[in-house]
């Protein structure tokens, strides 16, 4: 019996275009080349990256060749037995542009990653960027052109939406048109939490806080913001997949659920009810999808206690946690979150493959027959 695909649908790539766009700038986020030619370039995404203090060399985050080279992204594919990938630019996106030029750099960058998935013998699709900063009828007008184009599937969106977060009224046109182009939204954190919660010792500990907490409760405050503004309410058929496990969401969802039906400040709804009409936990099991990039069983069961088994999907955050050892083949997130998602449901192979690729094949239409 041939093995089920395994589909990654949390994995990054800066495109060619992209890279272009970040080294053209001089302000942040932009990339820095280091006189050692050798030495991959350093992304300075953040204003605390940016501190000139340090050496070039320990400023921002490295970025070599497998953030960008597709060769490099299919070897890792087969070396992990992955059939297909969804790929996405990372972080910071086209947040920074200004409206002026964030719709031609959308067009760009999603042009080559249409481009990158229709010559990769479907082993490729791509969830797209949009403009933020635009105005509401270019990005619109972007999102019409994203759902004629073959291989995407989605955008990825960050947790501050148009620049105000999830929330924002300015967004309900993007929104419908979403909606309507039935494309998937790929939430991504990017700033975390403001520094100050680290402590005056967070320099010690590296990027360990910020990613491993601030990145998750990022995304649980923007989602929950979302829910809370009722967004689910109007746009009931609004699909919305969240990276990380849904960062805090499984785990906080109660709670949540619970603060709301004791707020004064909320009406009441038809019933009596507080705040959205449509409740907490029937949003998550009708439109969110959780990945398992979580790195432990825990995570995983639950994620599929609060959405459900179909909608959990698997992925890798490929190319970040790279190999510990130096010339290592496998990933150890690959095998982490691959024993995680099998642990999770222990006998029950089916669903573990569903998983692992059957629910992303199923839920993003991903033609994967004559892959191998």
């Amino acid at each position: 019996m041939a093995p089920s695909p395994i589909v990654d649908i949390h994995t990054h790539v800066y495109p060619t275009t992209y890279l272009a766009l970040l080294r053209s700038r001089t302000e942040v986020p932009y990339l820095l080349d280091l006189p050692d030619k050798l030495a991959p370039p350093r992304l300075i995404i953040l204003p605390s990256d940016d501190d000139l203090a340090l050496p070039a060399h320990q400023r921002g985050r490295p970025i070599d060749s497998s953030y960008s080279s597709i060769n490099q992204k299919i070897d890792f594919m087969k070396t992990h037995d992955i059939t297909t990938s969804v790929v996405s630019l990372a972080n910071p996106w086209l947040d920074f542009l200004s409206p002026e030029e964030g719709p031609q750099w959308a067009e760009k960058v999603n042009n080559e990653l249409e481009d990158i998935c229709s010559t990769s013998l479907k082993c490729l699709y791509a969830f797209a960027t949009l403009p933020p900063s635009a105005p509401a009828s270019r990005i619109v007008g972007e999102i019409h052109r994203l759902s004629l184009l073959p291989h995407i599937r989605g955008i990825i969106l960050g947790t501050t939406g148009l620049s105000k977060g999830l929330d924002d009224h300015g967004l309900e046109p993007i929104w419908s048109a979403l909606e309507s182009a039935k494309l998937l939204i790929f939430l991504h954190p990017h700033y975390g939490l403001p520094s100050s919660v680290y402590g005056p010792r967070a320099s010690e500990y590296g990027h360990v806080l910020p990613l491993s907490l601030g990145f998750p409760m990022e995304t649980t405050v923007a989602f929950t913001r979302m829910w809370l503004s009722g967004v689910f309410d109007r746009h009931p058929k609004l699909k919305v997949l969240i990276a990380h496990a849904g960062g805090t969401v499984p785990f906080l969802s109660g709670r949540i659920d619970s603060c709301v039906q004791h707020e004064r400040h909320f009406p009441e709804n038809e019933g009596g009810k507080r705040g959205p009409k449509r409740g907490l936990k029937e949003v998550l099991r009708e439109n969110v999808w959780l990945d398992a990039v979580v790195y432990s069983p825990t995570g995983v069961r639950a994620a599929v206690e609060v959405v459900g088994k179909e909608r959990v999907l698997f992925g890798t955050d490929h190319p970040f946690f790279p190999p510990l050892e130096e010339g290592a083949e496998e990933w150890m997130s690959m095998g982490t979150n691959v024993h995680a998602v099998k642990e999770a449901f222990g006998d029950d192979e089916q669903a573990a493959a569903k998983v692992l690729g059957g629910n992303a094949i199923e839920l993003l239409g991903l033609d994967v027959a004559s892959d191998g």
